[in-house]
């Protein structure tokens, strides 16, 4: 098995990657995002650790741009975080798995070896299914990429979170409170009015794509391809 190992601190990088490669995988360690992201993108390995909290780049967008880059690699995140929310966001971006610190290397290997065995298993060629198009807006929810034509959209983590819950039920209004969920998992602190916010900051985003979000009183939100 070829592993990209992206974790930051010294000596857990190096525990691990000892440890792996005893256990027969060739592993490349890295410990900053930009160098991981440009590392996968170059040579995909069958899977990849990666550690939430990078230098560069943190875990989150590393995980997001690859998706987008269409890279389907495996993913496992290490996080010592301890939040429900960092973990919701992590499997939302794309994430295969996830492990928090501490962990036993028994563990990893055999989430990383099932992780690699059900791709061989199951490769799925992209289907209609697997695409979602509304207007000039293409959904790609393998990588959970969002296009605009040929080119990949850019959005916060909020904002993204927001477009997958409301482009994953085309054509149906969701609720207020199931968004503030996805955009905010686990995070008591945040005001319930901020989902708002980023609704306001993503309408400005979808001008001239076609698209409006529009506010259903009493039922949530819509996108809908304007006539």
């Amino acid at each position: 098995m070829q592993l990209l190992l992206v974790e930051d601190d010294p000596a857990m990088q190096a525990t691990l990657q000892r440890s792996l490669t005893r256990r027969g995988m060739e592993v490349t360690a890295l410990s900053d995002g930009r160098a991981a992201l440009a590392q996968w993108t170059a040579r995909a390995p069958d899977a990849v650790v990666l550690d939430l909290t990078l230098p560069g780049l943190d875990g989150l967008q590393v995980l997001q741009q690859a998706r987008a880059k269409g890279l389907r690699t495996p993913v496992l995140l290490l996080t010592a975080r301890g939040t429900v929310g960092d973990r919701v966001l992590g499997l939302n971006a794309g994430a295969d798995d996830y492990l928090p610190k501490p962990f036993d290397l028994d563990e990893l290997e055999a989430r990383l070896r099932a992780l690699v065995r059900r791709t061989g298993e199951a490769p799925e060629a992209k289907s209609a299914s697997s695409t979602i198009n509304i207007a000039a807006v293409r959904y790609e929810k393998d990588s959970g990429a969002i296009y605009l034509g040929n080119e990949v959209m850019e959005f916060t983590p909020r904002e993204l979170a927001l477009m997958h819950a409301l482009l994953a039920q085309p054509g149906h209004a969701v609720t207020k409170e199931r968004l503030y969920e996805l955009v905010f998992p686990g995070q008591l602190d945040v005001q319930y009015e901020a989902i708002e916010v980023v609704v306001y900051r993503l309408r400005k985003k979808l001008v001239g794509t076609g698209l409006t979000l529009m506010t259903l009183r009493g039922l949530g939100y819509l996108l809908k391809a304007d006539a």
